[in-house]
């Protein structure tokens, strides 16, 4: 099976957007991240985790913190032609649970660790949890 056969809609969020308006959205997409989008363009991913542990440290009011001041800017993205192991492959060695879908430097969607284990019986869980 193939990363195209489980994609989902990425939703995204501009990089001068504040935290609480991320926060807000995830909650409201009840979603755990969103792409980070500048001109069409990846520049970041925000998760959950990167708001709880981070916004505290950058800045006590949550708003005055922006989505470019905690954002993980190093975004690994994997092709929809590529298969359900390179992505679990990919999400363990880079201790990640989320992965944007690029297609000739659109992005597409995204998958997670959890869409991963749900749709393929080959892929080996330990992957996920070592």
């Amino acid at each position: 099976m193939d990363v195209k056969d489980i994609i989902k809609k990425a939703v995204s969020i501009e990089p001068n957007s504040s935290v609480k308006k991320a926060a807000s959205l995830m909650s409201k997409k009840n979603i755990g991240c969103l792409i980070v989008m500048n001109n069409k363009k990846i520049v970041g991913i925000i998760t959950e985790r990167d708001i709880l542990k981070k916004v505290e440290a950058v800045a006590k009011n949550v708003n005055s913190v922006f989505v470019k001041d905690i954002m993980i800017k190093k975004v690994i993205t994997i092709s929809p032609d590529d298969n359900l192991d390179d992505a679990a492959l990919v999400m363990s060695k880079h201790k990640i649970k989320k992965l944007p879908v690029v297609d000739k430097g659109e992005l597409i969607g995204i998958i997670t660790n959890t869409d991963i284990i749900k749709n393929s019986e080959r892929v080996n869980e330990s992957y996920f949890f070592n």
